[in-house]
């Protein structure tokens, strides 16, 4: 039978996390960087263990008034400490809630960022990997996220967006041009069965692209997501589709 996992970017001040953890399968947890507090990271993480929702952690830039969607210039060695920072938070926290941290998933600028440059990728995914060499990486397909942990070691799970466009490239179409977010239910829900069945995403030019996720991310952040989720699973296990955490590609990958 065929199984995806469904994720959802949670603790970011939207309102709807215990709705959207009643859908997910996986949650990335915002950790103080652009949203996301201990508070919020306890909370989310005492739903996880008592629904058996998987838990990793999204760290970004430390820009919460931009919600971290715009790349900042500053030295590596001071970002690096950033996630460090983060990552150390949400660990702490899981330890004390006593359930698994499995993997890091990046935010916004951060994880385009990552998709587009292989070295800047290594640097980041090296640092992570040297605290919890089991840790998973939740990567962009088909990016240089995924050269980057391969290059490093790092155990993956591939994912695709439900409601963003792509580029021919098979990157993310930037959230400031048009048709960047896709608000139309049924669109979603059709990309969706079409990745989860045949592998394929279309980009916004029409090019099929080819895709192994078995991961699909759905944003918490937009207009009635919610409802999104709940339609989007019901269409999949409608389907016959089983939604639940995949494990990741890598020996050393921790179990959720």
């Amino acid at each position: 039978m065929t199984s995806i996992d469904l994720n959802a970017d949670l603790g970011e001040g939207m309102g709807n996390d215990e709705d959207l953890l009643s859908i997910v399968s996986s949650a990335s947890i915002a950790c103080g960087g652009h949203a996301g507090d201990a508070a919020t990271i306890r909370h989310i993480l005492k739903i996880c263990k008592a629904r058996g929702v998987r838990a990793g952690a999204h760290p970004g830039y430390v820009d919460p008034k931009r919600f971290g969607r715009f790349r900042v210039v500053m030295p590596l060695d001071q970002l690096l400490g950033q996630i460090r920072s983060q990552l150390f938070l949400v660990r702490f926290i899981a330890d004390e809630v006593d359930i698994p941290l499995s993997y890091v998933k990046l935010h916004g600028a951060l994880a385009n960022q990552t998709a587009e440059e292989l070295g800047f990728a290594v640097g980041i995914f090296a640092t992570i990997q040297a605290m919890n060499p089991k840790m998973a990486v939740l990567a962009l397909d088909n990016s240089q996220q995924v050269r980057a942990a391969k290059a490093v070691g790092m155990p993956l799970i591939r994912e695709a967006y439900a409601d963003r466009a792509y580029t021919p490239d098979g990157l993310l179409v930037p959230r400031g041009q048009d048709g960047a977010v896709i608000h139309d239910t049924e669109a979603v829900i059709e990309r969706c069965l079409r990745l989860a069945k045949a592998g394929e995403i279309v980009a916004i030019d029409g090019t099929v692209l080819k895709s192994t996720a078995r991961s699909i991310c759905l944003h918490g952040d937009t207009p009635g997501a919610v409802d999104l989720a709940g339609e989007v699973r019901d269409a999949l296990e409608g389907d016959g589709i089983t939604i639940a955490p995949v494990e990741p590609e890598g020996e050393a990958a921790v179990s959720s």
